[in-house]
C-alpha cells in the first residue's frame, strides 16, 4: 500500500503540470524553429513568394520597355554586296536600233518589229558599299505615351499583389505552425494519459494480489490502456504529417524539425477589434490590388481609343555610299547623303478592329469593378465572421481552464477514494477520460483562437515586424 501511496501523487503531479511542461523534442535531432524564425524561412523560401517576387521585377522591367517606346530610336546599318553574276537588261528594238545607228553611221538595223532586244554587257556595278544611321523620335503617339502609365501602374499593382501573397505565407505558415504544436500537445497529452492508464493498470494488479478489487477492475483497467495505445500511435502520426506540412510550407526538403514554441494564448488588441470592420476596407492588399487592377483597365481603355488619333514621328538618316565595277574601294569613292523629316499617319477603318479592342477594354474595366463590390462584400462578412470566432474562442479556453482545474480535481479525489477502496475503476477511467477531454478542449480552443487571430491578419493586412521586408 505505501508503494502505491508514493506512485499516485507522482501521477497526479504530472498531471497537474502538463500544461506548464517544456516543448516536446523529438527523438532525432534537427533544426529548433519558433513561429518567427519559421516565417522568415518562408519569406525568402516559399516557391509561391518567389514567384510574385520575380513578377515585381519583371514590371519593373515593363515600366522601363515602355519609357523606351516614348525615347528616339538609333540604327545603324552596313552593307557590301558583290553581283556574282550581273543583271542583263532588255529594251524594245525601235529604241535600240536608231540607237546603234547614231552611234554607228555603217550599221545597218533591221526593221524594228517592237521585240525585246538583249543589250550586251550590264549597267549594274559589280560591287556596292555603305553604310548609314537612322534616327526615330515619336513626337506623339497616344499609345505610347498612355503605355508609360499603363506599365506605372502595372508595377503598382505588381507589389500590391506581392503584398497579398506576402500576408498570405504568412498566415498559412502560422496556421500550419499551430496545427504542429497542437499536434504535439495532442501527443504529449496522449502519451501521459497512457502513462497514467499503464501505471494504475500496474497497481490495480498489485491491489487484485492483495484481494483488494475485483477481477473486473483488473480486466477495465487493462481496457484502459489497449484503447489509448492506438490514439498515441494515430497522435504520433498527425505530428509527423504536421511537421511535413511545415516544411512544405516554409521550402524546407527532408530536414527535422524541433518545435521551439508552444501553443500559448495571446489576445488580440480590444481596439483592433472594434475598428476591424473599417480598417478592412483601407488595408486589405486584396481590395487594394483589385483596385489597382480596375485603374489599369482603365489605362488599357485609353490606350485602345489612341488608336483613333494620328501618329506624328521626327526621322532623320546619314549615310556613305560607294559604287564599283572592282573591288579597289578607297575613301574618294564613297558619297554622303543626309535628310530629315516628319511623318504622319491615321488609321481611318480597320474593319471596326479598334471600336471592339475599345469595347472589349471598357468590359473588363466593368467587370474589375463587379469584382471589387463582391470582394468588399465578402471581406466584411469574413471581418464578422472571424471576430465572432475569436469572442467564442476566448470564451471556451476561459471556460475549458476552469474545466480543467475542476477535472484535476475529480480526477485526484476518485484515485484517493479508489486507493481507499472506496470508488471503483470504472470511476476511475470516467475521472481519466474527462480530464483528458477537458485538456483537448482547451488547447483546441487555444488553437482556433490563433488560427481566428491570423486569418484577422491577413484580412487586415497586417504582418509582425520581423516580417516586413524592405526590398523585393
Amino acid at each position: 500500500m505505501n508503494q502505491i501511496r508514493l506512485i499516485f501523487p507522482a501521477i497526479l503531479l504530472a498531471i497537474f503540470f502538463l500544461d506548464m511542461a517544456p516543448a516536446f523534442s523529438q527523438d532525432l535531432p534537427g533544426r529548433k524553429l519558433g513561429l518567427e524564425d519559421a516565417i522568415r524561412l518562408a519569406l525568402k523560401r516559399n516557391p509561391d513568394l518567389t514567384s510574385a517576387r520575380l513578377e515585381v521585377k519583371r514590371s519593373d522591367a515593363r515600366v522601363m520597355e515602355a519609357w523606351g517606346n516614348a525615347m528616339p530610336s538609333v540604327d545603324l546599318s552596313s552593307q557590301y554586296v558583290h553581283f556574282a553574276d550581273k543583271p542583263v537588261s532588255y529594251f524594245p528594238d525601235y529604241l535600240v536600233y536608231p540607237l546603234a545607228k547614231i552611234l554607228d553611221s555603217t550599221v545597218h538595223p533591221p526593221k524594228a518589229t517592237g521585240q525585246l532586244v538583249l543589250m550586251q554587257g550590264s549597267f549594274t556595278p559589280g560591287f556596292t558599299a555603305g553604310a548609314s544611321i537612322n534616327v526615330k523620335q515619336i513626337l506623339f503617339n497616344g499609345a505610347v505615351f498612355i503605355g508609360v502609365g499603363a506599365a506605372h501602374v502595372y508595377s503598382l499593382l505588381a507589389r500590391d499583389l506581392y503584398q497579398a501573397k506576402e500576408v498570405e505565407t504568412v498566415t498559412k505558415v502560422r496556421k500550419v505552425y499551430y496545427g504542429a504544436l497542437l499536434a504535439r500537445e495532442a501527443l504529449e497529452m496522449m502519451r501521459s494519459s497512457l502513462r497514467n492508464a499503464e501505471d494504475n493498470f500496474k497497481n490495480v494488479q498489485l491491489m487484485r494480489k492483495q484481494g483488494i478489487v475485483s477481477e473486473y477492475d483488473e480486466l477495465r483497467a487493462t481496457v484502459g490502456v489497449d484503447n489509448l495505445r492506438p490514439a498515441v500511435l494515430q497522435s504520433e502520426n498527425n505530428l509527423n504529417l504536421s511537421l511535413d506540412a511545415l516544411r512544405n510550407t516554409i521550402g524546407i526538403a527532408n530536414e527535422e524539425i524541433l518545435l521551439a514554441d508552444s501553443l500559448a494564448f495571446a489576445a488580440v488588441d480590444d481596439a483592433l477589434l472594434e475598428h476591424a470592420e473599417g480598417l478592412v476596407i483601407e488595408s486589405n492588399p486584396n481590395l487594394s490590388a483589385l483596385t489597382r487592377q480596375i485603374e489599369l483597365n482603365g489605362a488599357v481603355v485609353k490606350a485602345e481609343r489612341s488608336s483613333y488619333l494620328p501618329t506624328i514621328a521626327a526621322f532623320g538618316s546619314y549615310s556613305y555610299q560607294a559604287i564599283k565595277n572592282e573591288f579597289n574601294f578607297s575613301t574618294n569613292d564613297f558619297y554622303k547623303s543626309s535628310q530629315v523629316g516628319l511623318s504622319f499617319s491615321l488609321n481611318l477603318f480597320q474593319g471596326m478592329q479598334t471600336y471592339a479592342r475599345v469595347e472589349q477594354a471598357q468590359l473588363e474595366e466593368r467587370k474589375s469593378e463587379e469584382q471589387k463590390i463582391n470582394l468588399e462584400r465578402t471581406i466584411k462578412t469574413g471581418v464578422h465572421s472571424v471576430i465572432g470566432n475569436l469572442k467564442q474562442a476566448r470564451k471556451r479556453v476561459e471556460a475549458q481552464q476552469r474545466t480543467v482545474e475542476t477535472a484535476e480535481r475529480g480526477y485526484k479525489i476518485v484515485t484517493t477514494r479508489f486507493l481507499a477502496n472506496a470508488a471503483t475503476q470504472l470511476e476511475v477511467n470516467d475521472a481519466q477520460l474527462a480530464l483528458t477531454q477537458a485538456k483537448v478542449n482547451r488547447i483546441q480552443a487555444v488553437y482556433d483562437y490563433l488560427v481566428a487571430s491570423a486569418d484577422l491578419d491577413q484580412l487586415l493586412g497586417r504582418l509582425p515586424s520581423y516580417a516586413i521586408e524592405s526590398s523585393y
